[in-house]
């Protein structure tokens, strides 16, 4: 199986403010690289958000904008490509609307949602939030919400799902983003 996981984190409410921004790659059902980086966003930190994650404006004061990392990730957001996230909807609509923020084209991408292939496939746990499906799988999440760690995870539950049920049920899950 080949796809890249992703995961978001936003300053504030908008989705036009990812301030970090976590891809692991996975080639033949191996994990073989990752990237991590913090991301100067345009807008201000909302407390909520911060809460939750812990980033602050103090913390991105020196990271890179999303226009300046764009062209080392762009390549991996093909039409052929899967990307992959828990929550998909949520990290496909950010990566849309700060591309739409900056100008630049929209990326074109196969996506699939672990929260869907974990309602589907684990249809009596009590919820289908990332620690909830890690903790059923073995699979370790150290820091939530940290976005590589978020990363990490959601490449697992996919790989996991992959193992342990049939692959041609994962491939309906599969969507043009």
């Amino acid at each position: 199986m080949n796809f890249v996981a992703l995961d978001f984190e936003t300053a504030n409410p908008k989705r036009n403010s990812p301030c970090s921004i976590a891809l692991t790659i996975v080639r033949n059902s191996q994990i073989v690289d990752q990237f991590y980086s913090l991301i100067k966003p345009q807008g201000d930190f909302f407390w909520r958000n911060t809460r939750v994650h812990g980033i602050t404006a103090t913390d991105v004061a020196k990271a890179p904008s999303f226009v300046e990392l764009w062209p080392h990730l762009q390549g991996l957001f093909t039409p052929d490509n899967l990307i992959v996230a828990h929550n998909a909807p949520f990290d496909v609509s950010v990566l849309k609307a700060t591309t739409n923020l900056y100008n630049i084209p929209e990326p074109h991408f196969l996506t699939l949602d672990t929260v869907k292939t974990s309602k589907f496939f684990f249809p009596d746990l009590p919820n289908h939030k990332l620690p909830t499906i890690t903790k059923q799988l073995s699979i370790e999440l150290t820091n939530h919400h940290n976005a590589l760690d978020d990363c990490h995870a959601c490449a697992a539950i996919l790989l996991y799902q992959a193992q342990h049920f049939d692959p041609q049920i994962i491939q309906n899950f599969i969507k043009p983003a």
